[in-house]
């Protein structure tokens, strides 16, 4: 049976607002009269007419009378201390994704209900996992309580369906055994509550007052068919859709804000972890616990993400990737301390970990030839050490070359993160070419024997050699189709390997062909020379 927790998140935008400007206090400047619960305290947005409207109250203010949508102006004529500041309905939204992050503790689905009006929520999917705190009733009591500790006023509710548990949150019975509904309870938790419980628009609202419908009781005799009928402009199917969602006779899809984890690790703690040592002790525990389903379902992991529940109602998260899938608890810890734990930000202090295998993969065993056994400890080995330079330095940072569909040698190669990716092999052309190119290439003052005699003499960098040893031509054909970023013409390469008579080694190209690309006229331009790497 599906078992779902709706979280109110009573005046979320006020509740924001507060927190935001108590941490940006300073210690030593004067009591803000609106952080004060008792002074009258509203946010304001601009509607589409340019007036200030009251998006969001605290209870002092709905106590005076005021009411969400009223207009600035009415609210100071009614309360002339009325305390307003701009509303951020961005930051909310953001506010409410971290704390959907931060409820993951008690589930790995956590969703969002970004309702008008004040109703803005959370549903949590704990089916199969209320057992782990102790019940149903000490489930909804524990997250009450952790979120009041973090300043936050909630009603919590905990029903077979989103819509039955979205209702009991917000018009049922505050806490204890009215706020859990099941499969043969739900119709009797429903009936007394307003219609406007069902998450109605105002308009299907007005329909259903006008003809008497007040209580989501008395919608239980009506045939669905007439009650889907006596309403204008297809409310009643909406108000039809809404019943059935509560009740259960119809499905409704949650979306969460991260994708459920297959496998997870989480523990929690009674008192906080306020140090680094603390956090790498226990993660060897929560290793320890990941890897045995893997290794139970024959997967490895490819990602995972350490994830600290901070005691202040934050979170702070630590990745690793790797290339090849794992299930080694050791290697995980060594690539969790290259990656940096110190980067986790403990604030206050940690209550709950979890550890979660973000790509897992299927792990099947691989038969290796005897006489290459070296080889594929040696790739072990090299893949092992990509992963941990890419955990300390980053993805972005361990590269390998990938071959390009190019003859032009700038253009043969392209970086590309390493993780994953065997490097690439020797191909053909090693020895004969520099391992690095210079980018751009350097001119060369060069004298060779015409039409294509290799140099005999060239100057670079102000220094001039004497060629001993030369090899060549490797002729390269121009690549027509991409032009020059400078619009010049794009010219064959002849390439030579020489070595000067001190033993250097050098690899030169002649941009142009005489005779060919050019034939002595004013306008052309007379073949010149390049250097573009040294050999080894």
């Amino acid at each position: 049976m599906r078992r779902i927790v709706s979280v109110w998140l009573i005046d979320w935008p006020v509740t924001v607002w507060r927190r935001s400007a108590t941490r940006a206090r300073r210690p030593a400047s004067p009591p803000d009269p609106a952080l004060d619960p008792q002074n009258p305290f509203a946010l304001i947005l601009k509607n589409s007419r340019g007036a200030a409207i009251l998006h969001a109250l605290n209870p002092a203010a709905r106590r005076a009378g005021l009411r969400r949508g009223q207009t600035q102006a009415d609210a100071r004529a009614m309360i002339p201390q009325l305390i307003c500041k701009p509303a951020d309905p961005e930051a909310d939204a953001r506010a409410l994704t971290a704390l959907a992050v931060w409820a993951e503790r008690w589930s790995p689905s956590v969703s969002l209900d970004p309702a008008g009006e004040g109703l803005e929520g959370l549903f949590l999917d704990v089916t199969g996992a209320a057992h782990l705190f102790g019940g149903e009733k000490a489930l909804l009591a524990q997250i009450r309580d952790r979120l009041a500790e973090a300043g936050i006023p909630a009603r919590t509710a905990l029903a077979s369906t989103p819509g039955a548990a979205w209702a009991l949150a917000r018009w049922g019975e505050a806490g204890g055994e009215g706020a859990i509904a099941d499969e043969d309870t739900v119709r009797d938790r429903l009936a007394p509550l307003p219609v406007e419980a069902l998450r109605i628009d105002a308009h299907t609202l007005a329909q259903a007052r006008r003809f008497g419908l007040k209580r989501i009781g008395d919608l239980y005799p009506m045939p669905r068919a007439g009650l889907a009928r006596r309403f204008r402009d297809g409310a009643g199917v909406g108000l039809v859709q809404r019943l059935d969602q509560a009740l259960g006779f119809a499905g409704e899809a949650l979306t969460p804000v991260r994708p459920p984890p297959k496998y997870r690790a989480w523990r929690t703690w009674m008192e906080p972890v306020e140090d680094i040592e603390g956090v790498a002790a226990r993660l060897a525990e929560l290793a320890a616990d990941l890897s045995a389903p893997l290794v139970r379902d024959g997967q490895g992991a490819k990602a995972l993400t350490l994830t600290g529940f901070r005691s202040d109602g934050g979170t702070t998260h630590l990745s690793v990737r790797m290339g090849r899938p794992g299930r080694d608890a050791a290697i995980w810890l060594r690539l969790f301390r290259e990656a940096g734990l110190g980067r986790l930000e403990l604030g206050f202090g940690l209550d709950a970990l979890m550890l979660t295998a973000d790509a897992v993969e299927l792990m099947t065993p691989r038969q290796g030839a005897l006489e290459s056994e070296a080889e594929a400890k040696q790739a072990e080995s090299l893949a092992a050490l990509i992963d941990r330079l890419t955990a300390r330095l980053g993805e972005d940072r361990v590269l390998t070359p990938e071959p390009v569909d190019s003859w032009i040698p700038e253009r043969a190669e392209r970086w590309r993160p390493a993780l994953g990716r065997s490097p690439a092999a020797a191909n053909g052309d090693a020895g004969r070419r520099p391992i690095l190119l210079l980018d751009p290439p350097e001119p060369v003052e060069a004298i060779a024997e015409l039409p294509d005699g290799a140099p005999a003499r060239f100057t670079w960098r102000r220094l001039s050699r004497r060629v001993t040893r030369a090899d060549g031509p490797e002729r390269l054909s121009p690549e027509w189709w991409r032009p020059r970023p400078d619009d010049r013409q794009v010219r064959t390469r002849d390439y030579y390997r020489v070595e000067d008579d001190a033993g250097g080694r050098y690899w030169l190209f002649r941009e142009g062909l005489y005779g060919r690309e050019f034939s002595g006229a004013a306008e052309e331009r007379a073949p010149s020379w390049w250097m573009h790497g040294v050999l080894p």
